[in-house]
């Protein structure tokens, strides 16, 4: 054969192949791997099981590394993940004590940032700067400052980012948001929101250190304090790791279920790229409930027990809208079976928190809980958390993002130790 008919019977051959359908190549599940989203977890504690399964189910997805302090933590989730990887190819997961070294493989293009709260920041700006898009679990960040950073990286390397705050890609949620927008009980005047305690200082004994957890690299930026296993339960403890009660590590019930009903209300009222104007804690020593926050020319939110856990009551001129993830009641029967008008006011839809974030990398948009989402919402959370500890009413300007007082914008941030440094990027 001459060489020229060689090259044209050749192209040929491969014009054709590139029309069969990609599941006679590959089966049902056959995906190219350029549509792959190859995946990273950092962190992989008790959270991180939901995570695996949701993400797993997208056809799309692809895990291929984990890192985490905790040997056994990371040795059972790589199982569980090499599991759900068999469903779609023969792919082994690799595992890392350093996140570091994860971040630095070419081959991933996201990560699932599950890791305790005083680690947020730095796994999201690494991956940002390493060219990840980024889920990261709720609270988005531990501090005001450390989240507007988190905000600068993500858009300074036009990644796309999805904070945990699952409630927005659920019914109950998304309907009330839509009547409360919309003006189904009129205007908002007052909500109440109940959801736990503010933050404390740790005060739990010094333990002896487990051979397969690397404390200090768990402790990583935060101000060093000693081992004790509740606040990094082994692996198979029935109970959620505490260091989220405790400052340095978490912000208490404030931002643990905070992050998920205060993140609500900034949804219902759009104040999505804003937030309150004004903190007022109650005037009593060490108390944990009874702050309220306000709105410019806007609601007056309650922090304190209306009657129902973790869950939201929004009153207005004309009714009243209470909602939680297990219930949507109204005192107005009609707005149960209420059809929205074509005029009206819609949210961003997402039934799905993780398809939404894969739908965002795959079209590089905003998902429904984008990472200037997470820091506002997060911002409240830290912001109640500094009033109800200096006692004092406090002024807030949502644009600078500073108080009117000294002592508070101090607490916008927190000390690093050693050479670990977030505003690097």
């Amino acid at each position: 054969m001459k060489r020229k008919d060689f090259i044209k019977n050749t192209a040929l051959a491969f014009a054709g192949i590139s029309i069969v359908p990609r599941h006679v190549l590959g089966g049902s599940n056959f995906l190219a791997p350029s549509d792959r989203i190859n995946l990273g977890y950092i962190g992989v504690g008790k959270q991180v099981g939901t995570l695996l399964n949701g993400l797993g189910e997208l056809p799309e997805t692809m895990v291929l590394a984990a890192a985490d302090v905790d040997s056994q933590k990371l040795a059972h989730f790589i199982g569980q993940a090499n599991r759900v990887n068999a469903k779609k190819s023969n792919k082994e997961v690799a595992g890392y004590r350093d996140y570091r070294e994860l971040l630095e493989r070419k081959d991933i293009d996201a990560v699932v940032v599950a890791s305790p709260d005083h680690w947020h920041a730095l796994h999201v700006i690494d991956a940002a700067k390493q060219g990840k898009d980024v889920y990261c679990e709720k609270p988005l960040a531990l501090t005001i400052d450390e989240g507007r950073a988190m905000c600068n990286a993500v858009n300074k390397y036009k990644r796309v980012l999805q904070t945990g705050s699952m409630q927005r890609s659920q019914y109950n949620f998304r309907q009330a948001v839509q009547l409360i927008r919309n003006g189904y009980i009129g205007d908002i005047h007052t909500i109440n929101v109940h959801v736990g305690e503010a933050v404390k200082q740790c005060d739990l004994p010094t333990l002896p250190v487990p051979e397969y957890l690397d404390w200090d690299m768990w402790v990583g930026p935060s101000l060093f304090r000693g081992y004790h296993p509740d606040l990094a339960p082994p692996l198979g403890s029935p109970q959620w790791a505490g260091w989220r009660w405790y400052r340095d590590f978490g912000g208490g019930y404030i931002s643990d279920w905070g992050a998920h009903m205060f993140d609500i209300i900034q949804w219902a009222l759009d104040m999505d790229d804003s937030g309150p104007t004004e903190f007022v804690p109650p005037n009593l020593p060490g108390a944990s409930s009874g702050l309220y926050y306000k709105y410019a020319n806007g609601p007056t939110v309650h922090h304190k027990n209306w009657g129902e856990t973790n869950a939201i009551q929004f009153i207005g001129t004309e009714g009243k809208v209470e909602v939680s993830r297990s219930f949507l009641r109204f005192d107005n029967s009609k707005l149960k079976d209420l059809k929205f008008k074509s005029s009206d006011k819609r949210v961003h839809f997402s039934d799905d928190h993780y398809a939404d974030w894969v739908k965002s990398i795959k079209n590089r948009s905003f998902p429904v809980a984008s990472v200037e989402v997470g820091h506002r919402t997060a911002s409240i959370c830290n912001a109640a958390n500094i009033a109800y500890e200096l006692q004092k009413p406090l002024k807030w300007d949502p644009k600078q993002e500073i108080f009117d007082n000294a002592f508070a914008n101090n607490m916008r941030m927190r000390p690093y130790r050693g050479n670990w440094d977030y505003t690097n990027f």
